[in-house]
């Protein structure tokens, strides 16, 4: 589906969108702790939004949502068609570009995962942590910091900070957990506490 069949349409329970690696190499246990992420989001009826790709913990995590009777929306550039094998088995938005990706990806989310991935995943999450630095959102940001993986990063953003290049509070605008099974309610508890009100894109002010 292109992205012009698709604007303004929005999905009517919770979307949580998945920012994560697209290799099939990686750790066994990342790839686990998607799969099994996949599967909580169809057992809740919570709307797995993703890169749309078919491979790595991004295909693990949509084909486990899928085939368990979940609702599932990927957002794959046209480019990236094949590098990602798109997965076709379920609704997927096909764009020009990964600006375009990454702004329906947000649009159509209330909160977001991050998994472990690789520059990829590295590009999406700074730029939503930029957006909030530069209010442009407050929609829930969590990392699922499987074996440590996320703790070089925490410790750049504190590095830009001691800096002062970036401010002190940025460290605590992202949740972080180490077990996939505390994701879900990790975010919710965020939602209800008023993190995520569904904000408007932030396409008109960059």
């Amino acid at each position: 589906m292109p992205d012009g069949a698709y604007a303004g349409r929005k999905h009517a329970g919770l979307s949580i969108c998945l920012f994560c690696g697209s290799s099939d190499a990686t750790d066994p246990d990342f790839l686990a702790a998607a799969r099994d992420f996949g599967l909580e989001l169809a057992h809740a009826d919570v709307r797995l939004v993703y890169g749309g790709g078919g491979v790595g913990l991004m295909g693990a995590a949509a084909k486990a949502a899928h085939n368990a009777g979940g609702k599932v929306l990927g957002v794959m550039p046209d480019f990236l068609r094949r590098s990602e094998v798109i997965y076709d088995d379920v609704e997927t938005i096909v764009v020009a570009n990964m600006h375009d990706r990454k702004r329906i990806m947000f649009e159509q989310s209330d909160a977001f995962a991050v998994f472990p991935g690789g520059i990829g995943t590295l590009e999406e999450v700074v730029e939503l942590l930029s957006w909030r630095r530069l209010e442009l959102h407050r929609k829930p940001i969590l990392f699922l910091d499987a074996k440590g993986f996320w703790q070089p990063f925490y410790d750049l953003i504190r590095h830009t900070a001691q800096a002062k290049l970036s401010p002190p509070w940025l460290g605590d605008t992202w949740l972080s957990v180490e077990r996939v099974e505390q994701v879900l309610p990790a975010i919710r508890a965020a939602l209800a506490a008023g993190e995520g009100q569904r904000a408007e894109t932030v396409a008109g002010k960059m």
